[in-house]
């Protein structure tokens, strides 16, 4: 990959908060475009915060968040239809009467603009997005019959309906079985890989992306880390963020957490 070094996120000395609440502190980090980043920390640790604070949904209080080339604090900037988002998974209702590709249509009226309706090219770019995630088959389902994991690949289709450089994925591998968490990482991988995304993962499982990530971003209110995994899983700092809450095995970290996920 052309370590070309191009930011297109760049905290500087920002913090994120509401009265009385300091949920990120004195952050600065840049990430490039086309980077692969994990962003990890324990429970409470900002991480949603800086979801929140990446979608335009949160202004710094203090210090600059620049996204691309824009350092407009306005908060619903139409550079924000460049960053597909991928929820934490909710409960799909079973006979809420959805289908697979009008769910992946969804990402289209973010790029469209309110007043223009959907048209062929609209679903042409749906139904793309559908096949980069293996699911154009399934187009015509309703969305509440798919398992979990199928769900999931909707939802990052319809992220990547939007045609975002940016990939923002929340926990998306909260409440699937293994073997369909260590899939879905895998679809991400490569669509970083083909699609030349900048791909930013939320998560709590280290041990699954710390092989596939090219930095590692550590969070607990400030940053304690950003870079190569190998470095920013030293057991040091580790133990410094974690506490007593951490495990360190021969191959992999154990983070003892209560998840506070309702599965």
């Amino acid at each position: 990959m052309p370590n070309t070094q191009v930011p297109i996120i760049r905290f500087d000395h920002a913090s994120f908060g509401f009265p009385g609440v300091i949920a990120l502190k004195d952050i600065s980090l840049s990430i490039n475009a086309g980077e692969f980043v994990g962003i990890i920390g324990p429970n409470g640790s900002g991480k949603t915060t800086l979801c929140r604070a990446v979608l335009g949904l949160m202004a710094p209080t203090e210090g600059h968040l620049h996204i691309f080339d824009c350092a407009c604090d306005e908060l619903r900037c139409h550079h924000r239809a460049k960053i597909g988002y991928l929820p934490q998974k909710g409960v799909v209702d079973r006979n809420f009467p959805v289908t697979v590709l009008e769910t992946v249509m969804m990402g289209r009226y973010g790029a469209l603009g309110l007043f223009r309706r959907p048209g062929h090219e609209d679903r042409d770019i749906a139904m793309d997005a559908l096949a980069h995630v293996g699911m154009d088959a399934h187009r015509d389902t309703a969305l509440g019959h798919l398992s979990g994991g199928q769900q999931q690949r909707v939802f990052i289709a319809r992220a990547l309906a939007q045609q975002p450089m940016v990939l923002l994925l929340d926990e998306p591998t909260t409440g699937l079985d293994i073997t369909t968490q260590h899939n879905v990482i895998e679809l991400v991988q490569h669509l970083h890989e083909e699609l030349k995304l900048t791909v930013l993962l939320i998560t709590h499982d280290i041990n699954m992306i710390r092989s596939r990530v090219d930095r590692l971003v550590l969070l607990k209110t400030r940053l304690y880390a950003a870079g190569p995994p190998a470095d920013v899983l030293n057991p040091d700092i580790l133990s410094q963020v974690y506490g007593k809450d951490l495990v360190i095995t021969e191959r992999d970290l154990v983070i003892v957490e209560d998840y506070h996920h309702h599965h």
